[in-house]
């Protein structure tokens, strides 16, 4: 069954999760999401009266937009942040909380069907109660919205302006009736999903990122259009917790952009619990019939389809770039964001972007980084390059693939001769004990160094092993020191060093081994 949201086109979701004319409702309306909205857009907001001038101005109020606002209140700036929706954007509301609140539901149930490989006898029959997770969902979310909320902000000494913002000019934003002056801004508007041009989808209804979190009652069946990260993610969970998923895709794997072999074990996994693939397909058209979705597909030349209940697109994001008059700022910008040169200065010299508005990773972690780095060129003069950034990301699959750096083919296309080693799990004591020997530690180092240029790890908890490389990489420590890192056993972050030591073998070449191996003669025949 579907909740009553899901039955709704897009467009009208996405307006009931808008203004609605007393302020921002978030679906469904309970006590939760009364405390969401109450913290991220409280509807008896009043906008302070506009400063002379601003030092700085930050039109959204996202990761990027509210890391740059209080940071550089807390230095002594006048800051105004200005936000159209809720507080917090996407990350708070509709992505990496709800999704990975709801993702450890799913984890814990997966666990159940690994008990008898662990030697524990579960009763049969165990199953999720959708409705309970979801609504943990919002709880959660609705405790952590705190941390993201007007009053919290405006306690800080940032000015909050609820309302759409609009530049009047080079220098000047419009909020609400106000005009504000700056000296410089910051856009931090975020992306939003985007729908492929499928017949008849529009018209049949679907989800994304944005609306998928207002569901109260699981749909039996669910299509994912996409087998990228959030596809994949979300097709996993809803799997475990009672969904049949059918995962589409145009490319021959999941995750295309990373690492093939890594992108295997994942599909694996899935496939594992029950998930069902139609990859190198051509999505043709969508019929509504009745209450179902027919799916209309062409895969290896034939035309087939599928049914399901609800009908999730995860296939692209779009910067949101509509409605700024960006023109009157003398700001450039492109369907693929605002343009912008290594510092994140736009073509207006006193405009920057931060976050997935003006970058090509749209992570959390990346826009925090993106507004650190435009703090301090826009009021410190600073120089400090987005091209310098180590950027790691992870998907939070079960296993998770984390990844940071070069891959292969970059490095082959930048002209780098590269060496790679790679240790599986398989033969990582820890993670045997765990049950989790699927997955790899596969680092590349530029050929004839230990100088770290990439690496890729496939585990249960990769995104949590994968700092201590990107470690590695910012601080220019290379194989040949983790090496000498001592890790405690039995964990799986032994791996690493697992792979140091493997680089340390390779330099015992046999001129080396020769050498050695006349030094213990010699030492032998000592007295």
């Amino acid at each position: 069954m579907s909740s009553t949201p899901a039955f709704l086109k897009h467009s009208q979701l996405v307006q009931a999760l808008s203004q609605n004319g007393q302020g921002v409702q978030v679906l469904p309306a309970d006590e939760y999401n009364a405390t969401l909205v109450a913290n991220a857009h409280p509807p008896d907001w009043q906008n302070p009266t506009p400063a002379p001038i601003y030092n700085l101005v930050v039109i959204g109020g996202g990761s990027a937009g509210l890391l740059a606002a209080v940071a550089a209140a807390g230095l002594g700036a006048k800051v105004a942040v200005i936000e159209r929706h809720l507080l917090g954007g996407d990350c708070l509301n509709t992505g990496c909380v709800p999704s990975k609140t709801i993702i450890r539901s799913a984890k814990a149930l997966g666990d159940l069907s690994l008990a008898a490989e662990l030697g524990l006898e579960i009763p049969a029959g165990a199953k999720a109660d959708f409705g309970a997770v979801m609504a943990r969902m919002r709880r959660i979310r609705a405790g952590l919205s705190y941390h993201d909320s007007a009053q919290r902000f405006a306690d800080e000494g940032v000015d909050v302006f609820l309302g759409e913002g609009r530049f009047s000019d080079r220098n000047s934003v419009e909020v609400a009736g106000a005009t504000l002056k700056f000296k410089k801004a910051v856009v931090a508007t975020g992306s939003r999903a985007v729908a492929p041009p499928i017949e008849g989808l529009a018209e049949a209804g679907y989800l994304t990122n944005e609306t998928f979190f207002s569901l109260t009652e699981r749909p039996d069946r669910l299509a994912v259009i996409g087998a990228g990260p959030i596809g994949s993610e979300l097709a996993q969970a809803m799997q475990r917790l009672g969904c049949q998923v059918t995962v589409f895709d145009i490319l021959p794997q999941v995750l295309g952009r990373e690492d093939r072999d890594a992108a295997h074990l994942v599909e694996q996994a899935m496939r594992r619990d029950g998930v069902e693939f139609v990859l190198e397909a051509k999505l043709k058209r969508v019929v509504r019939q009745g209450q179902v979705k027919l799916i209309y597909f062409e895969q290896h030349g034939q035309e087939q389809s599928v049914t399901a209940d609800e009908i999730l697109v995860a296939a692209g994001r779009a910067p949101n770039v509509e409605g700024l008059n960006l023109e009157a700022a003398g700001v450039a910008y492109t369907k693929k964001g605002i343009e912008v040169n290594d510092y994140l200065q736009s073509s207006n010299p006193n405009i920057y972007a931060a976050g997935d508005v003006g970058l090509k990773y749209q992570f959390t972690h990346t826009a925090d980084a993106s507004a650190r780095l435009v703090l301090q060129n826009a009021l410190f003069l600073g120089r400090k390059k987005v091209s310098a950034l180590t950027i790691p990301w992870c998907t939070y699959t079960d296993p998770e693939v984390a990844h940071v750096g070069l891959y292969p083919a970059e490095a082959e296309a930048a002209g780098m001769a590269i060496e790679t080693f790679v240790q599986p799990f398989s033969k990582v004591d820890r993670a045997i004990a765990d049950g989790e020997e699927a997955g790899f530690v596969k680092i590349h180092v530029k050929k004839g160094s230990d100088r770290i240029v990439g690496a890729t790890i496939v585990a249960r908890h990769a995104g949590e092993i994968i700092s201590e490389i990107t470690t590695a990489m910012v601080g220019g420590v290379g194989l040949k020191t983790l090496a000498q890192v001592i890790h405690p056993y039995p964990t799986q972050a032994e791996a690493i060093r697992k792979v140091a030591d493997a680089y340390n073998r390779t330099r015992l070449t046999p001129t080396v081994k020769g050498l050695f191996s006349r030094w213990f003669a010699f030492n032998r025949a000592l007295p």
